[in-house]
């Protein structure tokens, strides 16, 4: 990683380790056209990043799905808003901006980069979301992002689960929490629980997750909790850092 980037980095690792009350982040998905991600990487670590942050738009990480065929065209990254009221007026700001547009233009000279709008979720952090300081970081290093839908009433429990029990044992077993949020926008908000864990490498996580589940303490913490059985299994995806990343 060269110098600008360690140290837009270090910056912006720290703004998303000192979140504020009001503070509103964004789940992002693109899906590029075929032989395009690697043109909309190259958009985002030489202008996007900066233009975010010109339009008050925190940037927190960004990462590409790994050992699957979202790997050849999925970007997935989560950024930082002031507020839902600040975060449309930024957007707006940004996709006004002549040096974006100047940029998207040029960048899309051999073609349309986007196969699709992008996906956007609107999140709040739970209480219970950790302070994320980058660490000793790798190749093998890989991050999940996981999806949980409660039953019917049961997404308090499951907060509390996690609170109480679930981050801790993650960490025993060597599975790193970088982030838990709620969807502000009905009907997500009342049912859905959105998480990154970070582990060692793929080979790592195989471990990692057989023993957690295998815990002792764990199978009492699930028994006693109240959760019972998820509204639908989780949704998880592994993820590669990019290297123009703040969380690495």
């Amino acid at each position: 990683m060269n110098r600008l980037f360690m140290a837009i980095a270090v910056v912006l690792s720290s703004s998303f380790a000192s979140q504020s009350f009001g503070d509103v982040f964004e789940l992002r998905t693109y899906t590029t056209n075929k032989g395009k991600l690697e043109a909309l990487n190259a958009r985002f670590r030489d202008h996007t990043v900066k233009l975010f942050e010109k339009h008050g738009i925190e940037s927190v990480g960004y990462w590409v799905p790994t050992g699957e065929k979202r790997a050849k065209n999925t970007l997935i990254y989560v950024i930082k808003h002031k507020s839902r009221d600040a975060a449309g007026a930024s957007w707006k700001a940004f996709g006004s901006d002549p040096e974006w547009q100047k940029v998207a233009k040029a960048s899309q000279v051999d073609g349309r980069i986007l196969a699709k709008r992008p996906e956007s979720v609107y999140m709040d952090a739970t209480d219970y979301s950790p302070t994320w300081k980058n660490g000793d970081a790798d190749d093998d290093d890989v991050f999940e992002l996981r999806i949980y839908k409660a039953a019917e009433g049961k997404l308090e429990k499951l907060d509390a689960r996690f609170r109480d029990h679930t981050v801790r044992l993650f960490e025993k077993q060597g599975m790193k929490s970088v982030a838990y949020w709620h969807p502000t926008d009905k009907p997500d908000s009342k049912d859905t629980l959105i998480y990154i864990i970070k582990h060692d490498s793929r080979d790592a996580a195989k471990k990692s997750w057989p023993a957690f589940l295998a815990d002792p303490e764990w199978k009492k913490a699930a028994k006693e909790s109240g959760v019972g059985r998820l509204a639908k299994p989780p949704a998880a995806t592994y993820m590669k850092a990019t290297d123009y990343s703040a969380i690495r």
